[in-house]
């Protein structure tokens, strides 16, 4: 972000503030002890450099851009792909990430942490036995060699941060993603033959004498009409605080008896997937608010709105009811079905080509917004919008030396 070095820095110093202790390994023993207190260190220099750095790549001449991008190419060529079934398919990612700082999702608790890096003996690789084993970067050597054609990953490692493996895996185009996106497909196909059925099971059980199938019934509800996702148990501290339905807490609902001229309406505000914001006002069924109203009697805020319902208890019930069936199938379900009844509605055979790839995109963005997906706001977000507004009071300068007076005062 050049044009806001200031914010960047103080940015980076807040998220770096407490995370020094991972340092020293990375740090002289005279660097360590001059540098104690990372929010006194002038990064400004360095800002500088990358900032240079990268406006001179921009303006290289354009045989020079060729050249670079033929040695990427050239790269891609001799490590982007891999021999599957005796098809040459192309690898999603085949470089390690680069050492830096963790930034995490939304506010993660653990940003600012130093990244390692990931060397060769770090790396376990997965391929056929009787293929040639990839060769490590010579005075290095592989962690581990399988021969394990049970997964899908190519190699494997623990990062350093939360100790989660990361994977080089295939391309989405590949044929085995392509085949595992066809299953997750066919379930939500299964689904739809017995999708009344369910249906009619969770709002029987909304007047459950058992509270935890009272619970399940409505969480079921939500994740059916809303598309919400199940959310999983994670531990405190160690992730952004993200939730799910099962994970709701009494603080991310309100209850409106009645609000725009609806009735029974739940209004929901919280952190989902990616710490994106889920914010929503819905109008419910009138059990559904009475059972809402009993689930949050006598508790506070922060307690679990469904205290007696875990992803796990939820996805559990749901393999009873249909094999292969999980929180994340109506899901995939219900956004498919919304495609459809979009494209129906909108889409007619004698449209031209751009009118039905208008009807598409429609049809699409009413599936992002049942599913809650968000564009993330680009880098250039706000130097767009400064020159947009610049445009406007431009045109309106223009135009008023065009207009009388009387109206001039009054357009503006």
């Amino acid at each position: 972000c050049p044009e806001q070095p200031g914010l960047l820095l103080r940015a980076a110093l807040s998220a770096l503030g407490w995370s020094l202790s991972s340092l020293p390994q990375e740090m002289t023993p005279q660097e360590q002890k001059i540098i104690k207190h990372l929010d006194k260190c002038d990064f400004r220099e360095i800002h500088k450099y990358f900032v240079d750095k990268n406006e001179a790549r921009k303006a290289l001449p354009k045989e020079e851009k060729q050249k670079l991008k033929e040695a990427a190419d050239k790269i891609q060529e001799e490590y982007g792909y891999c021999i599957l079934d005796g098809h040459r398919e192309k690898i999603g990612n085949f470089k390690t990430e680069p050492p830096g700082l963790f930034r995490g999702r939304g506010d993660h608790p653990k940003m600012g942490m130093l990244k390692k890096r990931i060397m060769p003996e770090d790396v376990i690789i997965n391929c056929s036995k009787d293929s040639k084993i990839p060769e490590p970067p010579a005075g290095h050597k592989w962690k581990e060699v399988r021969f394990d054609n049970t997964v899908t990953w190519l190699a494997s490692w623990t990062e350093n941060i939360q100790n989660s493996l990361k994977y080089i895996m295939l391309n989405p185009s590949s044929k085995l993603k392509g085949e595992k996106d066809w299953q997750k497909y066919e379930v939500a196909r299964k689904l739809k033959d017995v999708v009344h059925k369910i249906r009619a099971q969770y709002q029987a059980d909304w007047k459950s004498k058992e509270m935890k199938k009272r619970q399940r019934a409505v969480a079921l509800y939500f994740i059916d009409k809303l598309a919400l996702r199940a959310g999983n148990e994670k531990e405190e501290g160690e992730t952004a605080d993200t939730v799910g339905c099962c994970s709701l807490r009494v603080e991310h609902i309100k209850l409106h008896p009645k609000l725009d001229g609806q009735e029974h309406v739940v209004e929901f505000d919280f952190l989902g997937k990616d710490s994106i914001r889920y914010y929503n006002k819905v109008s419910v069924e009138k059990p559904v608010f009475k059972n809402l109203q009993l689930f949050m009697k006598n508790k506070d805020p922060g307690d679990d709105l469904f205290d007696r319902l875990t992803t796990v208890i939820l996805n559990k019930h749901l393999q009873n009811l249909m094999n292969g069936l999980t929180a994340k199938v109506f899901r995939t379900y219900n956004a498919s079905i919304t495609l459809q009844e979009q494209l129906k509605a909108l889409t007619n055979p004698e449209d031209s080509v751009a009118g039905k790839l208008l009807s598409y995109n429609r049809a699409n963005r009413a599936v992002a917004i049942l599913c809650n997906h968000q564009r993330s706001t680009p880098k250039t977000f706000e130097k767009s919008m400064q020159n947009l507004q610049s445009k406007v009071r431009k045109t309106k300068l223009r135009a008023l030396t065009l207009l009388p007076p009387h109206q001039s005062l009054s357009w503006m």
